[in-house]
């Protein structure tokens, strides 16, 4: 983040690990008819869950204080957990007592959260639409990736070129069927955006 003017620029602050998820929140906003400027929402990349601590006590320090939401990997809710409550935002020990504080987890990640929705079949349709399947299918034939299942290949994939995973997380939503939204990323959205829903703290 550069600097705190970016927090005092909105309402909400919803912070989220890398620019994929970004993207892939402001995709799925814009899906779902909502326009986040409007509703007052700033999303944060944090470039990785280990500037939670930072972001939240730069947040903690602002007057008056903003709404913050989160996205996060599901296995960082040991780290996640610490963060939220020592920022003085709750006490939480499930993922879903962290959801009631306004922090959604994506098991096991963003991107395996989008595979599994939208089905390994259409994953690789997507990647022929945008010519990465060649490419895939030469990973595929990788001794390390051969013992892998297609899901956690197409991960995998996602992950080795730079700037992948930030080109493909909107198409990716743009490509989902209404009803394969993701449960926790169709929630952080409905959440930021709804003014009266005020996460318990």
């Amino acid at each position: 983040m550069d600097g705190d003017a970016e927090h005092e620029a909105s309402g909400t602050v919803l912070l989220v690990e890398g620019d994929s998820d970004r993207l892939a929140v402001e995709a799925l906003a814009a899906r779902l008819g909502h326009d986040l400027a409007a509703a007052g929402v700033r999303v944060v990349s944090m470039g990785g869950v280990t500037n939670l601590h930072r972001h939240l006590g730069a947040l903690a320090e602002l007057r008056p204080r903003q709404r913050v939401l989160g996205l996060f990997d599901a296995a960082e809710i040991a780290y996640v957990r610490r963060a939220v409550d020592d920022a003085g935002l709750g006490s939480a020990t499930t993922l879903d007592e962290l959801a009631g504080f306004g922090f959604f987890a994506c098991d096991p990640d963003l991107e395996g959260e989008l595979i599994r929705a939208l089905g390994v079949e259409r994953m690789q349709q997507l990647l022929g639409e945008h010519g990465e399947l060649a490419r895939f299918r030469g990973f595929q034939h990788q001794p390390a990736q051969r013992v892998r299942a297609t899901d956690a290949q197409l991960r995998r994939f996602l992950g080795t070129h730079a700037g992948r995973k930030a080109q493909f997380a909107p198409l990716m939503i743009d490509a989902l069927e209404e009803s394969s939204i993701p449960t926790a990323m169709r929630a952080l959205v409905e959440t930021a955006v709804d003014r009266e829903s005020a996460p318990r703290r």
